[in-house]
Parts: structure tokens; sequence; C-alpha cells
């Protein structure tokens, strides 16, 4: 329940709408008792030809409680959905902001299908917290406790018979579903989530599931967790049925109970048969309201799990106070830095130390796997090392504000987002809005045969690979940055025109540090600094002379690159 409480935390912030709509709901409900009551009173005083000036009081009161009533309840609907969408709208910022606190290896860990049913499906089910699980039960108490005090006023037989059906129907058949449901362990939910999440999955690999023939198995897989799926929805609907059929033949039972207790008091004239009518259409006014505990336990059950899923392994949002950088990035210092990977075992850095200059240029370099990446990673602060530091400017990484690091750096990783529409929708994420520049960048990068307003497909899939990290490269190249963190910049581009991006990034750089991250060993010799890596090491420090010239790790890469050109 603790989940819940978080949603209870966020709803009660409209505390002003919370309890108006408590306020509110009480009238209406207490008001239509009160208008049936009257209406039985008017209905058995009028058969016994009373003067006309008290037939004429009890109309003028139903005619009151009638407006009161339609009143109280259009306040009720207004301010009780007004705090649930004020409610919605903190979980889905909430869950948005825990999103935004995790690292990109935990976010890649989760299956997209599955985040969009968190956000969507399950912040939507808990539209029914406030309306159907922690407003009813408060609304009905206090109408009950009303009620059962105005009757215990002339009998307390029939206010007793009132607090039984109050039991049965509000209590021990909610707390039987709910057992009956947690026992049983079904969830549509869950089941509905796996459904999005494998639809999901079958979208963006669709390509290779039709190349690799599997689309046929995919599709079968579906068809199953579907019809699991619409099973127990069925079942969830047919248990859901038989209470709320349980629950009806309470009521009219109880309604029946008090009918023969109030006539078994008449003839003992120890109630006034007046009254007898009024009892009736309370009884059956009251147990109006209970009705909406007949989907209480399914309501309940729901929410929880919706609360579990959105909250479920997600430390809370705390904006904490970072340093700001001033001035541009000048020193880079990491300091026996160790990093592994959630969900992993292998080390994917192990003691890593090294010292970046103002305005140097460095290449990391090794086999895929070693590690080179998550240095960018740690640097961007998308990423915290499990050991050892990270120095920017003097300051330790993890005490400057991310934004502040991501202004003074200009980054190109390997993985680049497009979004859909035009390609000067996707060049606006830059630092360019004029059109005439961003036609301009596009020629720089060898793409002057596309225009401004071609439109791209969803993450540009009508471009190629080599056409996608021109693009990504001409989005950055505007960007002043006193730091540039370039992920294999030219591994989808030909000889040619990897030498041009190249020889943009010296213009673009010339005063600015640069990290380059790269496989290839071509054209390292202008670069004041060679990092090597194997296995998550680093295993030598130099520049390109000096590498050569030791015959080490570099020495052999080097040798092997020939060999193989």
């Amino acid at each position: 329940m603790n989940e819940l409480r978080q949603v209870t935390a966020l709803l009660l912030k409209d505390r002003r709408d919370v309890l108006l709509s408590i306020l509110f709901g009480f009238i209406a409900g207490i008001a239509a008792v009160g208008l049936f009551a009257a209406s039985g009173y008017l209905i058995s005083q009028a058969a016994l030809s009373v003067p006309i000036y008290t037939l004429t009081i009890v109309i003028a009161l139903v005619k009151l409680l009638g407006f009161t009533r339609a009143f109280s309840r259009y306040g009720e609907r207004y301010f009780s959905h007004r705090a649930t969408f004020n409610m919605l709208s903190r979980i889905r910022i909430n869950y948005f902001k825990k999103l935004q606190q995790k690292s990109p290896s935990e976010i890649n860990h989760l299956r997209t299908g599955d985040v969009m049913s968190r956000m969507v499906n399950d912040v939507e089910s808990l539209q029914t917290y406030f309306l159907r699980v922690f407003y009813p039960p408060i609304v009905l108490v206090l109408i009950f406790l009303s009620t059962i005090l105005f009757t215990s006023y002339f009998s307390i037989y029939i206010a007793l018979v009132l607090v039984s059906g109050l039991l049965v129907t509000s209590l021990l058949l909610p707390l039987s579903l709910y057992i009956f449901r947690k026992k049983n362990n079904s969830s549509s939910q869950r089941k509905r989530s796996d459904l999005n999440a494998q639809v999901g999955e079958v979208l963006f690999g669709l390509r290779d599931l039709q190349i690799h023939q599997q689309l046929n198995d995919r599709k079968e897989k579906i068809k199953h967790i579907r019809k699991d799926y619409h099973a127990l929805q069925e079942k969830e609907q047919l248990s859901k049925l038989a209470h709320n059929s349980m629950h009806g033949f309470f009521s009219l039972f109880t309604a029946w109970t008090v009918l023969l207790v109030g006539g078994a008091l008449v003839s003992m004239d120890q109630l006034n048969p007046v009254f007898l009518a009024m009892f009736m259409l309370i009884t059956l006014t009251v147990f109006e309201n209970t009705t909406a505990m007949t989907d209480f336990s399914d309501h309940l059950k729901e929410n929880k799990e919706s609360a579990n899923r959105i909250f479920d392994e997600q430390t809370n949002y705390m904006p904490q106070s970072k340093v700001k950088l001033d001035h541009p990035i000048q020193t880079i210092r990491f300091e026996q830095v160790n990093f592994t990977y959630s969900n992993e075992d292998r080390a994917v850095l192990e003691d890593i130390s090294f010292e970046i200059n103002p305005g140097t240029k460095t290449a990391i370099v090794g086999a895929s796997g070693s590690g080179k990446s998550t240095i960018l990673q740690l640097l961007l602060q998308l990423e915290h090392p499990d050991k050892g530091a990270i120095y920017i400017n003097n300051f330790n990484a993890k005490d400057i504000a991310e934004e502040s690091i991501w202004n003074n750096t200009n980054v190109l990783l390997q993985d680049q987002y497009f979004q859909t529409g035009t390609i000067k929708d996707n060049l606006r994420l830059g630092d360019m809005e004029q059109d005439n520049e961003m036609q301009e960048v596009l020629n720089k990068v060898g793409l002057e045969y596309l225009t401004l307003n071609d439109e791209l497909e969803e993450r540009a899939m009508n471009l190629s690979g080599g056409e996608r990290q021109r693009l990504a490269i001409a989005r950055i190249l505007p960007k002043k940055a006193s730091l540039w963190l370039l992920d294999e910049p030219t591994v989808s581009l030909d000889a040619e025109n990897a030498n041009n991006i190249m020889k943009l990034f010296k213009k673009r750089a010339e005063n600015a540090s640069m990290i380059i991250i790269s496989h290839q060993l071509t054209g390292l010799e202008s670069m004041d600094q060679i990092l090597v890596m194997e296995d998550g090491k680093l295993i030598e420090v130099g520049d390109y002379q000096t590498l050569m010239q030791n015959r080490g790790l570099f020495y052999e890469m080097k040798q092997v690159e020939s060999n193989l050109i």
C-alpha cells in the first residue's frame, strides 16, 4: 500500500477540492435520503386527510431538498473531477521525472511498450482512485451515520437492521471479492502491459522479423497473449456481475426486513404507522449510495497494481542543488574510476585515471566493448561512477548541474534521435534558426541535395546510415562549445566524406578540447594524446609517435589494421 500512499499524497495537494467534494457528496446523499423520507411521510399524511398547511410545508420541503440534491451533486462532480485531473497530471509529471533520473542503461532495460502502458493505461486507471476508492467510503459512512441516528430516534430495531445491511453490502461483500481476486492472482493489467510490449517490439522490429521470416511466429504469440487477456477480462467481469447481483439481493432483503420489522412494530403499537412508508423509502434510497462499493474491491486492486507499476523500482524525484559552471570546460580529470552497468556482473571500467588539458585533442581507441563510449556517458552525467571521481574544472562532476555540462558540450553519440517531421524540424534541435544557415550546414556535410522541407520518417529510416550520420553532424556543427565529444563520428561514412567531416571538426573545434572515440587508427597522428583501452582498463597513454615507439598494444593494433587494409 506504500505506492497508494504516494498517490494519496499527490491527491491531497488539492485538499480544498477534496474536502469540497466530500462535503457536497454528503449533502447530495443526505438530501436524497431526506427527499424520499419527506415523500414517504407526505404520502402517508395525505392519506389521513391532514390540514392543507401541513401538506404545503412538506411539499415545499420536498422541492427544497430536490433543488439542494441537484446543486450539491453538480458541485461534488465538479470538485472531485478537478482534483482527479490534477492528481493524474502530477502522477504523469512525477513518473516522467523519475524516468529522467534513470541512466540510459536502466532505461534500455525497460520495454518501450511497457513504459507507454504505464504512462498511459496505468495512469488512466488511477483516475478511479479518488472517485471509486478514496471518496465513496467516507461519504457513505457520513450518510449512514446521519441516517441511522435519525432512524434510531423513532426505532432502534429498524436502525439495527440498517446497520446490518450496511455491514454486509459495504464491508463483507467487497472484502470477500477482494480476497477472492487476490487468491486467484488474476491481473488483466499485467497481461495488457505484456500485450502492448509485444506489439511495440513487432512494430520496431518489423523489417528484421520479415527478413528472418519470424513475423508469423510473433503474430501467433500476440494472439495467444490477447486470448489470455480477453479470458482474464471475461473472468473479472463475471465475478463483478456476481458481486453486483449479490449486492442487489442483500439491499432488497434489507428493505423487506425493514418492512417486516416496521409492520410488527406497528401491530404492537410501538411505531406510528405514518412513518412506515418513510422508513421504506429511506432504506431504498440510502442503499443506492452503497452501489459505489460494489466495485470498490475491483478498483482498489486495479489502483494498487497500477500504483505499484508506476512507482516500481524508482527513486523519488528529489531536486538537488548543484554547482553551475560559470566558465567554459577546461580541465577534465578521471581518478580511479570504476563502473559497472546495472544488471551486469562484468565491470566496464576498472581504475581509469587520465587528464585532459584545455584545448587538447584526445582519441580513445580500443576494441568493441572495451569501455570507450562509457567514458563519454560518464562525462555527460548519463551514468555515474561506482568508485572513484571525475573532476571538471576542479569540481566533482556529481556536484555539477547536468545542464551546465551539456550547455558547454557539443555531443555526437552513436545513437542519434530524429523526430518525425521535416529536416528543418530536426536541425532546429541545434543552435540554428535561419533557413540559410541550415542549408549552408547541409551543404558542408555533403547533403546539398536535401531540402529543409524534405520529410523524415520515424527515426529517419528513409535516409541511409551515412545520411543519418551526416545529418546528426550538421545538427551539432554550428554550436560553439568548449568541449567536443564525438563517438565514432565517421563510422558510417566513406573515406572521402569521412575526411571532409574530420576537417570540419578540426576547424570548428580549433580552440576547444575534443575527445574522439574511434576503432579506426588512421588520422590519429595529429592527436595530442591517445588513450588505449582493453577490457575496461587503460593500457597505454601517449601521443601517436610515443605509442608507436613503445611497440605496445597500440602498435599491435596498428599492425593488424595495416595488414587488413
